[in-house]
């Protein structure tokens, strides 16, 4: 029978400790700090628009880009916007919303062990789905502010939290179509 002994770290070797924990730890907090992170930047500029443009969109890039600030009732692209129920649609949209961050989250939880394309990826959806959430539950509307032209052709304004998304989803199409290693 040998005993094990747990020898001291020196200054050239790690502590075992540190080393043995390193596989164990969750990143599940540090990426709920990033959508935490996306939620607050997406408030404190959604905050700006509706407190200081009223009126006439401001030209940033002529020909190219302008902050306008515009009252998305619809879902992406101001889809149902238009809708001759207003109410249901907005209740549809936040049930929608709340399923979305729910699945989203539970996502993250599952892949937060480590800081890896996907988690970053779904912790920037998850804070845009959140921000966006917020907007229909106090306003009944989606802040969007950002106004893109490219020639003639017009992007529908959006916002961070649509950003966000965004980028999370093409983070996730990335690693879809990356080239797994064969371990």
């Amino acid at each position: 029978m040998s005993a094990q002994y747990e020898y001291p770290p020196t200054e050239f070797d790690p502590k075992p400790s540190l080393a043995n924990e390193a596989g164990k730890r969750s990143y599940f907090g540090l990426l709920l700090a990033i959508s935490a992170l996306v939620v607050f930047i997406d408030r404190i500029t959604k905050h700006v628009i509706m407190h200081s443009l009223p009126g006439a969109p401001r030209v940033v890039i002529p020909g190219f880009l302008r902050i306008t600030h515009v009252e998305n009732t619809g879902a992406a692209f101001s889809m149902f916007a238009e809708s001759a129920t207003p109410a249901a649609v907005r209740k549809g949209l936040i049930l929608f919303s709340l399923f979305a961050v729910i699945i989203v989250l539970v996502m993250l939880w599952r892949v937060g062990r480590s800081i890896t394309l996907t988690s970053v990826a779904l912790a920037l959806i998850l804070g845009g789905a959140i921000g966006n959430l917020y907007d229909r539950i106090v306003y009944h509307y989606v802040v969007d502010f950002i106004e893109v032209h490219i020639v003639h052709y017009h992007w529908p304004d959006f916002n961070l939290a649509d950003s966000c998304i965004v980028i999370g989803a093409c983070l996730l199409m990335i690693e879809i179509f990356r080239p797994q290693s064969q371990d």
